[in-house]
């Protein structure tokens, strides 16, 4: 039986007995850190490329202020004209931030998902997360309804949220009484799209004209809803539930070895399955109830991490939020600069972006490529 130590694939320490006589150990330790080193390389490069694309999401703007003003005005604010304060950090930079964050986001939990469910074409929105939050914004635009006592401009964000957590909580109330394994798991979840799909279709058939033309721009998804206190919000969730996802590490690494064999091991493979599921529906919930449903992000940016690193979670999982957080922000960088002076939805390009790259997992997954 391996060792835990092996699972995580930390090095064999010297005082450890070769495996099988004729190891050599040396060249093992020499292989490990090589493979190590080229990690953590990927993922520096991996920051770098996250911040120059950061910094072109906060230059390239349909307004016509230059980039030598932007950059005063993030400096030096105080001696800047209001209109360039509002649009460098009331529109810009929260703009940019909320993509690299949202994308971590859908990243680690694309990442997730996929180990638990043991399916390359899952993605945080397998299990009918984000056609709750849309029915849930639905009732707010639609028909006014949301929590008692929220200003208005929470209502939308707090309805998405409340209901995406209420269908969280009902998978998981259903996953742990029927105790079905991971195929159970996807039935549920498809059973809950096509619930809150026909839920939504029946708000879209009674709405207004207006309230129809809130409904589907909310629907298409868009980083336009950015603010300080949705940053703030985002970026506390991904600071506690990270490390979380962090310390399941290697036993989602065993996981991938099979069930079976992540049971030798001595892992509880169901608790592990819940509490993961917990961990992506929280982060989902809240990426959607703030911008919607941005589609591929979670299903893209997990096979690229596994391509960079491999199926070690410790890297993988980092990787995946990384690889997100790049591909959003290059969305969010090509959504307002595709046509000049309009911002499209960062929705529409992900999804554009992101169909070809599922028909070919499709296709490979079929051995056709």
């Amino acid at each position: 039986m391996k060792t835990p130590n092996a699972i995580r694939g930390a090095a064999p320490r010297a005082a450890d007995a070769p495996l099988r006589p004729g190891v050599d150990t040396a060249a093992v330790q020499r292989a490990y850190r090589h493979i190590l080193r080229r990690r953590l390389w990927l993922i520096a490069a991996m920051l770098t490329a996250i911040a120059a694309s950061l910094l072109l999401d906060f230059t390239l703007g349909p307004s016509d202020l230059p980039p030598s003003r932007l950059w005063q005005t993030l400096w030096h604010p105080a001696a800047a004209e209001a209109s360039a304060q509002v649009i460098v950090w009331d529109i810009r930079l929260p703009y940019a931030l909320m993509a690299v964050i949202v994308g971590m986001i859908l990243g680690l939990a694309g990442a997730e998902m996929q180990t638990i469910l043991n399916n390359p074409l899952a993605s945080p929105f397998t299990l009918g997360v984000s056609s709750a939050a849309a029915f849930g914004a639905a009732l707010a635009i639609v028909l006014g309804l949301s929590v008692p006592g929220l200003p208005a401009q929470w209502a939308i964000s707090a309805n998405a949220l409340l209901f995406a957590l209420l269908a969280t909580l009902l998978l998981y109330g259903l996953t742990r009484w029927s105790r079905v394994a991971a195929a159970g798991v996807v039935l549920f979840g498809i059973a809950l799209v096509f619930t809150f799909n026909a839920l939504v279709a029946l708000m879209q058939f009674i709405a207004s004209e207006d309230t129809l033309q809130g409904l589907v721009f909310w629907t298409m998804g868009s980083l336009a809803r950015a603010s300080w206190t949705t940053l703030g919000i985002l970026g506390a969730a991904l600071i506690v539930l990270l490390p979380l996802s962090l310390r399941s590490a290697w036993q989602l690494t065993a996981l991938r070895l099979g069930e079976d064999r992540a049971s030798s091991f001595g892992i509880d493979v169901r608790r592990l399955r819940l509490g993961t599921l917990l961990r992506i529906s929280i982060l989902s919930a809240l990426a959607v109830a703030f911008v919607g449903p941005i589609g591929f992000i979670g299903l893209v940016a997990p096979h690229i991490a596994r391509l960079l690193f491999g199926e070690d979670h410790r890297f993988y999982l980092p990787g995946s939020a990384l690889s997100g957080a790049l591909v959003l922000s290059l969305a969010s960088v090509a959504a307002k600069n595709l046509f000049s002076g309009v911002v499209i939805p960062v929705g529409i390009v992900t999804a554009l972006v992101g169909v070809p790259f599922f028909l070919s997992i499709l296709f490979r997954q079929r051995g056709l490529l």
